[in-house]
């Protein structure tokens, strides 16, 4: 098992703005207002686009639900300033779309889930018959298939977060999701070697544990 703390900079194979954005994603999944602080300030520091901000904390609603996301949402707009009124940023949200969110949605979760895509719509149907189009159309449609952040920095950060959250089969999933989209196995263990210094023993156990399996059933 391959455990590590990385520096404030570059953490190996992620380029500066990456790692910024992954230490980022994982002070959002914490809710601690003064390290989120530091963590948008930084990032600015290392000239992450304030719209990969933007979107990166919008995603995070998905993965940290909206109350977490609403306190990183604050912290931002005082670090930032206000946003800029009646604009969404990298897209338009109109609701005439929804077929082209449900294909965009279908197409990017293919992406993320590869060879796992039809088992994870089997799944979400026997769950409850709102998940498919929840999960497709308002997750991957409207939020995760948005421009503005790339899929390979999207994922990473998910990965980030969940490990934050400890959350065992989503965090499974969203390391194969990393490989799936573009990442290295070297960046996905850097963003690893990053959060890895804010988990206690056995969240950090499970996350190295969890990315084994991915490995060797990837590899």
């Amino acid at each position: 098992m391959r455990q590590g703390v990385a520096g404030a900079g570059a953490a190996g194979p992620l380029d500066l703005a990456t790692a910024a954005l992954v230490r980022l994603a994982a002070a959002v999944a914490e809710g601690d207002v003064p390290e989120l602080h530091n963590r948008l300030v930084a990032a600015l520091g290392v000239e992450v686009p304030p719209l990969w901000i933007d979107e990166l904390l919008l995603q995070s609603m998905l993965v940290v639900g909206y109350p977490l996301a609403l306190v990183a949402f604050g912290v931002w707009r005082e670090v930032r300033g206000s946003a800029a009124t009646g604009r969404h940023a990298a897209e338009p949200l109109t609701h005439e779309d929804w077929q082209a969110w449900a294909d965009r949605g279908a197409a990017v979760c293919r992406d993320v889930y590869g060879r796992a895509y039809h088992k994870l719509l089997v799944s979400l149907r026997a769950l409850h018959p709102a998940l498919e189009d929840l999960v497709l159309v308002d997750a991957y449609g409207k939020v995760i298939g948005r421009p503005g952040l790339d899929l390979r920095r999207r994922e990473l950060a998910t990965v980030a977060a969940i490990a934050v959250l400890g959350t065992a089969q989503q965090l499974h999933s969203h390391l194969r999701g990393a490989l799936n989209t573009g990442a290295s196995v070297e960046q996905v263990e850097a963003v690893l070697e990053l959060v890895g210094s804010r988990l206690d023993p056995e969240l950090r156990r499970r996350a190295w544990e969890q990315w084994e399996d991915v490995r060797r059933r990837k590899l």
